[in-house]
């Protein structure tokens, strides 16, 4: 099977969206993702299904750029959770997807003790 057949392809900026938000639920400190809209100021978590909510993807002319809306756990660090979550995603879609990467910005949309 080493035949190359010509073409190109393109994946959706929601199978991106997946793709991220099951990344960062494997990082150590985040207890969820929420919403990029805060109601009232209040970050609510997402349930597993809706992950796609907290993560905003846009494709640049440099690659894609990534925005993900998290709850970090109580008592972690922010700034070596944040850098985690990262190198976790960067790490994901260039394995999982080898789509080129413009950026990955986090931000913690609130704090939460982790039951």
């Amino acid at each position: 099977m080493n035949d190359t057949i010509p073409g190109n392809l393109h994946v959706a900026n929601d199978v991106l969206a997946d793709i991220v938000g099951n990344a960062a639920m494997e990082c150590y400190g985040v207890v969820g993702m929420a919403a990029p809209t805060a109601a009232d100021g209040i970050a609510k978590i997402l349930p597993a299904s809706r992950l796609r909510r907290g993560v905003v993807v846009n494709a640049t002319d440099v690659g894609i750029h990534v925005e993900l809306y998290v709850i970090i756990e109580y008592g972690t660090n922010i700034n070596t959770v944040s850098q985690n979550l990262i190198d976790q995603v960067t790490f994901a879609l260039s394995e999982y997807a080898r789509v080129p990467i413009d950026g990955v910005e986090v931000h913690v949309q609130g704090v939460k003790i982790r039951k």
